[in-house]
């Protein structure tokens, strides 16, 4: 085969070889084996056959306002959900385990309280830290050294160890 011909083979799966593929294998034909497989397309796209999926946009809020659904349950609470946490324990005691199971399903409250300043941690997981790592938790972006920052860093330190000996 000449050059310009296997860039034009396109072939995609070892279907268009029709049989000079067995017939490599068969033969021990390794060059000509190696040289179609590399030809094969890598993209899997090609390779598998897939369908066409319908791809109308569906809002999870315009299902909601279609099926009259209410708001979901969030997974963590934020200061302001604490209200309905209130509101439902209100309706428990004035109206037993009915009102509050009907305040709940009206109003979700959220399944989980994180505990504040963790940045996101468990409380027994962000007390278990150093201190260094909680600090740097608390830094927006961690400070970049540089050498002209370490070398100054290094000579006020010897420095200032040099004056308190002679003091």
């Amino acid at each position: 085969m000449q050059i310009h011909h296997l860039d034009k083979a396109n072939l995609i799966n070892e279907l268009q070889c029709g049989t000079s593929l067995n017939r490599a294998v068969e033969q021990g034909r390794r060059a000509d084996f190696a040289l179609m497989l590399s030809m094969f397309s890598q993209d899997t796209r090609e390779t598998s056959v897939t369908e066409d999926v319908d791809t109308k946009i569906t809002d999870e809020a315009i299902l909601r306002k279609r099926f009259d659904v209410p708001t979901a349950q969030k997974l963590q609470g934020e200061l302001d959900d604490y209200e309905v946490s209130a509101s439902i324990a209100k309706q428990f005691h004035g109206g037993g385990l009915p009102s509050a199971k009907l305040q709940h399903y009206s109003r979700p409250e959220p399944l989980n309280y994180a505990p504040v300043d963790t940045h996101g941690l468990a409380e027994e997981v962000y007390h278990n830290l150093s201190g260094h790592t909680r600090r740097q938790l608390g830094q927006k972006s961690a400070p970049k050294p540089t050498i002209d920052i370490l070398y100054n860093q290094l000579s006020t330190a010897h420095r200032k160890d040099g004056l308190s000996i002679h003091l």
